[in-house]
C-alpha cells in the first residue's frame, strides 16, 4: 500500500484526488492539504510514499515546496498549465497531470508509482527492469532490452532491440550503478555493453548480435579482456 496526501489551494481538485484514490486498491490517500505550511508539518511529522501537488499555489509554487523537502518522496505534479511540465520533469516527478484529468489518466500515473516503489525497495538481485526518466515521463525499461548504451555529453542513448531508443539524462558512472554488474561493462567512455548481446570481439572491436561495431578504448581494455575471458 502506497501512503499519500494531495496538496491544492482549490477544494474541489482535492475532492476529485480523493474520489480518484478511492478507487485505486494499492493507493491510500492519508490526508489533504490546501495549505503547504501545514503540509509540511505533517510531512515532518508523518512522511508519505507519494504526494499529489499542485504547482500553482498562492504560498509558495509546488515546484519550491518539492524542492525544499528533506525527505526523498514520489511526487506526482497535477497543474492546469502546461509549461510547467519541464520543471516537474527536471525535478524527477513521477508523472504530471494536467488539469482536468480522467480517472484512466489519473490510473496510470498512480501505476507508474506503484512500480517505481516497487523497484525502490526490491533486492537489486531481483531486477529485471529499470526505470528511465525520458520524454517527460517515467519510463520502465527491461534489462534483457538493452542493446547498448551511447554516452553523449550529459545524456545517454539507450538503444533497444525493438529499435527504439531512449534519450536521457544521466551520467555513464549513473546508469552502471542501477544495472547488473555481472551483465553490463563499460568498453569505452562512450560506450557500454551487456554481455550476453556480443557475438564476437577481433581488432579491438566488439560485434553485437544485431551487427553493430562498438570500439574498445584503450583505457577498457584490460577490464574488457579480464571480464570477457572470466
Amino acid at each position: 500500500m502506497i501512503s499519500a496526501i494531495a496538496i491544492d489551494d482549490e477544494p474541489l481538485p482535492l475532492e476529485i484526488i480523493q474520489e480518484y484514490c478511492s478507487g485505486v486498491e494499492f493507493i491510500k490517500l492519508e490526508k489533504k492539504f490546501t495549505q503547504t505550511g501545514e503540509a509540511k508539518k505533517y510531512l515532518e511529522r508523518y512522511p508519505v510514499d507519494l504526494i499529489f501537488l499542485d504547482i500553482n499555489m498562492p504560498e509558495i509554487s509546488g515546484i519550491d515546496f518539492y524542492k525544499g523537502l528533506k525527505q526523498e518522496t514520489m511526487v506526482i505534479f497535477t497543474t492546469a498549465y502546461a509549461q510547467y511540465a519541464l520543471d516537474g520533469f527536471e525535478l524527477s516527478a513521477v508523472d504530471f497531470l494536467l488539469k482536468p484529468y480522467a480517472f484512466e489518466r489519473f490510473k496510470v500515473a498512480v501505476t507508474k508509482a506503484k512500480e517505481y516503489h516497487n523497484f525502490l525497495h526490491q533486492k537489486q538481485s531481483e531486477e529485471k527492469h529499470i526505470f528511465i526518466r525520458a520524454d517527460y515521463s517515467l519510463i520502465k525499461v527491461q534489462i534483457a532490452d538493452i542493446l547498448y548504451i551511447e554516452g553523449l555529453a550529459d545524456y545517454l542513448k539507450i538503444h533497444l532491440d525493438t529499435g527504439k531508443t531512449l534519450l536521457t539524462r544521466m551520467t555513464m558512472k549513473g546508469i552502471l550503478s542501477r544495472l547488473p554488474e555481472k551483465d553490463f561493462i563499460r568498453v569505452h567512455r562512450s560506450f557500454i555493453v551487456p554481455f550476453a548481446r556480443i557475438k564476437s570481439v577481433r581488432n579491438k572491436n566488439i560485434y553485437l548480435t544485431s551487427d553493430i561495431e562498438i570500439p574498445i578504448g584503450v583505457r577498457y581494455e584490460e577490464d574488457f579482456n579480464k571480464a570477457f575471458k572470466a
